[in-house]
């Protein structure tokens, strides 16, 4: 092709062109030499006069995507489906990995910032989707720590100004739970130990609604009192072979970690357990304990309503009304005489007032470290300056005195010393 010119390495006019990834090349037959190359067009018009343009200067540029915004997409994309999401939920946590990318403290960050935003993105996308995925199970994945990813969670909702909802508790209870490896026998998990699913489900579920009920889950994690109450559901199915079993034990049984804070929550779910069986009578002559009150657990969450009205009812008005009411006793009985009530005290005692349905917090405030009085370090023999002592001077008297000491004092330290 004469009219093309000449190949500057070779001089040969057989010049042809090559389309390589949509861009129009000439490149020379005899020795490959590619004469022209990155030439595109931007718009229609161009095209149609024939007006050739440099990739350089054409709109494809400003258009490239990063090479670090590339691979986080993949990831975005790579996390959705290990995690089977619909494809309406991978196309919004790109979008929102893409709007987030626009800011210049994001594209700036670490790599390790990077990549906890892919799964804020992801985690993003759930929440508003209602779909049951924890921050616990993201961090898993992505090997990223649960301090760090909270933190860019939060900036990455403040920073694009999204609407997320909180995890229903009741699907959070049920993701969980599924990955306990307890429903199914296998050398590691003795057969006593295995227990059906949609069984113990439903009782922590029960559990776990009396437990929000009763002010433990409000303003806590809550990973910790679903541990504790899947413990506690577990044991009452089968308590005669499970009371012996340990937290931690049933934690390492069931393949998953043990959240510090479970301990003190289990105990926090047994104490109520046992106000609650105060009011069974078939219950109260049992003189219940921590340990023994698992077995009837199911007895306590059937009539749970009820019993939580009784064992946690305010009973302020209740004292003042009764304070109004005149004796049931009769005048000649003696106070410590033992009366035919229903529940065996002594004549003249009432029963205790419930306890008031209050959050931990308040119910035992943590203490406060009161600062240590300053240490007074005056002896007395220090330096008195003559303002302050005109402040204790209050009689023309006192005034006198202090004049004579001050001049008797002038004279003495005048006259010199015998020799």
């Amino acid at each position: 092709m004469p009219g093309r010119g000449r190949c500057p390495d070779c001089g040969s006019t057989e010049l042809v062109e090559d389309s390589h990834y949509s861009q129009s090349q000439l490149v020379c037959s005899d020795c490959g030499c590619v004469v022209t190359e990155g030439v595109l067009t931007t718009t229609f018009s161009d095209e149609g006069n024939l007006r050739e343009v440099t990739y350089s200067r054409s709109t494809g540029e400003n258009e490239q995507v990063s090479r670090s915004q590339q691979r986080g997409l993949r990831r975005v994309r790579d996390l959705c489906r290990v995690l089977q999401l619909p494809p309406t939920f991978e196309d919004t946590a790109v979008a929102y990995y893409q709007q987030a990318y626009r800011h210049s403290g994001i594209r700036a960050a670490r790599l390790q910032k990077k990549e906890v935003l892919v799964g804020c993105c992801v985690l993003i996308t759930c929440r508003q989707h209602n779909w049951p995925l924890t921050m616990g199970a993201i961090c898993t994945l992505l090997y990223a720590d649960l301090d760090v990813f909270s933190s860019i969670y939060m900036q990455i909702v403040k920073l694009l100004g999204l609407d997320v909802p909180s995890l229903c508790l009741a699907e959070l209870v049920k993701t969980y739970c599924s990955s306990f490896k307890l429903f199914q026998a296998s050398p590691s998990v003795p057969a006593k130990y295995v227990e059906d699913k949609e069984k113990m489900l439903s009782r922590t579920l029960q559990l776990v609604e009396l437990a929000n009920e009763t002010w433990l889950v409000t303003g806590r994690h809550p990973l910790p009192v679903i541990t504790a109450a899947t413990f506690l559901a577990w044991q009452s199915l089968q308590p005669a072979d499970r009371l012996s079993c340990s937290l931690a034990r049933f934690c390492k049984l069931a393949n998953v970690d043990l959240p510090y804070p479970a301990s003190s929550r289990l105990q926090e779910l047994l104490a109520v357990l046992l106000r609650m069986a105060e009011q069974l009578a078939w219950l109260r002559v049992l003189r219940l304990d921590k340990r023994s009150v698992v077995k009837h657990i199911g007895d306590l969450l059937q009539h749970r309503h009820s019993l939580v009205r009784l064992a946690f009812r305010d009973g302020t008005a209740e004292v003042e009304t009764r304070g109004k009411e005149p004796p049931a006793w009769g005048q000649g009985q003696r106070e410590g005489e033992v009366g035919n009530n229903s529940l065996g005290l002594p004549q003249g005692k009432r029963p205790a007032s419930p306890a008031l349905l209050l959050p931990p917090c308040m119910l035992k405030p943590p203490k406060r470290i009161c600062p240590a009085p300053p240490v007074s370090t005056v002896t007395g023999d220090e330096n008195i300056s003559d303002s302050e002592i005109e402040q204790y001077l209050r009689t023309p008297q006192e005034v006198r005195d202090f004049q004579r000491a001050q001049a008797a004092r002038q004279a003495a330290t005048s006259v010199p010393n015998p020799p």
